[in-house]
């Protein structure tokens, strides 16, 4: 009796191990959808089910993926080769033609190299980081910033900060892309005299850094697939507009390896609204009552040709007295 209880319990403990040596790459389909009373087996059948989901799922976006970055390098390339065929294959081609050839290859492969970058960046975002040093997400974003005010200034886009001290933990780079890849998404998806509102701060502990901008209305249900790799909203692919259609896949995979959590929202009125909250950092030493309660609130609007200096660049700053 004994034995034919053993059996029967160890049934399907044999099931899960024939399953496990059968299933390989080629048949993360398969399930195991053990039956029975909801023991320790059939709990340890269970996990291994949803093993095989996330396995599956992380599997078949690996696949999409490849295909998508071999479609986007193999572009450029067959443009470079067509560009130069064409001024070689001309009989009556001139010094003017023959460098307006070249122009046209040197661009392509500068648009493959910002490929490859992001590529390469996206990588080490889903590989992770073991390096945990503390940097100002305040510091950060306002350097971000600086450092978009040409393009600020060409697109009529009026920035609007509130940056309160924000002491995070990771790989600082990887966070300075994603702050940047997050304010060029802004900046170029806007509308005309548009508006993007950046602040940071700590939020029960966290620190949190969100950015709100106005653009076209975005479909609740299309905010996802704008986290995709060369996904916009609207097409299947990325047009051959502005953009590669990966900043904010690398937004997410930077989030990810830094085990942040994103929350994005579109707004009524058109744009979105992105949240990134880091976990609570290592070893953060305490914020002063002044800096937790005293943000900096500004204002940059840029200045039109024509229109006089002032003392600061047109950027209105103003904070609470003392």
């Amino acid at each position: 009796m004994g034995w034919i209880v053993a059996g029967r319990i160890l049934s399907r403990l044999r099931t899960i191990t024939a399953a496990a040596r059968d299933i390989s790459a080629t048949n993360l389909h398969r399930r195991l959808a053990l039956d029975g009373p909801g023991d320790e087996l059939k709990e340890l059948g269970d996990t291994f089910d949803d093993l095989l989901d996330r396995l599956d799922a992380a599997f078949r976006a690996q696949r999409q993926f490849v295909a998508n970055a071999s479609h986007e390098l193999r572009t450029p390339l067959a443009r470079q080769r067509a560009l130069g065929q064409v001024a070689l294959c001309d009989p009556d081609a001139t010094v003017g033609s023959l460098r307006a050839a070249h122009e046209r290859i040197l661009i392509a492969g500068a648009q493959q190299e910002r490929l490859i970058e992001a590529l390469l960046t996206l990588t080490r975002g889903y590989a992770g980081h073991d390096v945990h040093r503390p940097f100002d997400l305040a510091q950060l974003t306002h350097e971000v910033i600086e450092a978009h005010r040409p393009e600020i200034g060409h697109r009529t886009v009026t920035i609007q900060t509130s940056i309160s001290p924000a002491l995070a933990t990771g790989h600082r780079p990887l966070a300075e892309r994603l702050v940047t890849n997050l304010l060029d998404n802004a900046i170029r998806h806007n509308t005309p005299h548009g508006r993007v509102k950046i602040t940071t701060g700590i939020v029960d502990g966290h620190p949190v850094l969100t950015v709100t901008n106005t653009g076209p209305v975005v479909p609740p249900n299309a905010v996802e697939q704008l986290f995709q790799p060369f996904q916009r909203l609207g097409t299947a692919r990325a047009d051959r507009g502005e953009g590669l259609g990966l900043g904010l896949s690398i937004v997410q995979a930077i989030a990810t390896a830094h085990a942040a959590t994103i929350t994005t929202s579109a707004r009524c009125e058109g744009g979105l609204t992105i949240a990134v909250t880091f976990p609570i950092p290592r070893l953060a030493p305490p914020l002063s009552a002044q800096a937790r309660t005293t943000p900096l609130v500004s204002s940059f609007t840029p200045r039109t040709k024509g229109q006089p200096e002032s003392g600061a660049d047109s950027a209105r700053v103003s904070a609470p007295p003392g």
